[in-house]
């Protein structure tokens, strides 16, 4: 069996990308933790009070940023930040104009 040098130079590109997947793995860990963790803060503050609106409140806390900074990293391009999000461009364009973005 013979390789070509495409196949020999692309084996570090894979340690890479396992290391890369591993990071991002472990970052998915952190974020969700840190999630649970202001979800229980939000709960305990309502004391008593079972919350009624509270996919509301999370998400009036999360959306706005979240499209923010995805339409950062696309370089303000709609078309590649409504891919990153898995959503519909005019569904972004509608998101962005309710937050105020555009």
């Amino acid at each position: 069996m013979t390789y070509s040098s495409s196949t020999a130079t692309s084996q570090p590109n894979v340690s890479s990308l396992n290391g890369s997947a591993r990071r991002a793995a472990e970052c998915h860990q952190d974020v969700h933790e840190t999630i649970i963790d202001a979800l229980d803060i939000l709960w305990d503050a309502f004391e008593e009070d079972q919350p009624s609106n509270l996919y509301q409140l999370v998400m009036g806390q999360v959306e706005r940023p979240l499209l923010a900074r995805v339409l950062e990293r696309c370089d303000h391009n709609q078309s590649r930040a409504a891919a990153c999000l898995g959503i519909n461009r005019s569904t972004l364009r509608k998101k962005l104009r309710d937050h105020d973005l555009i």
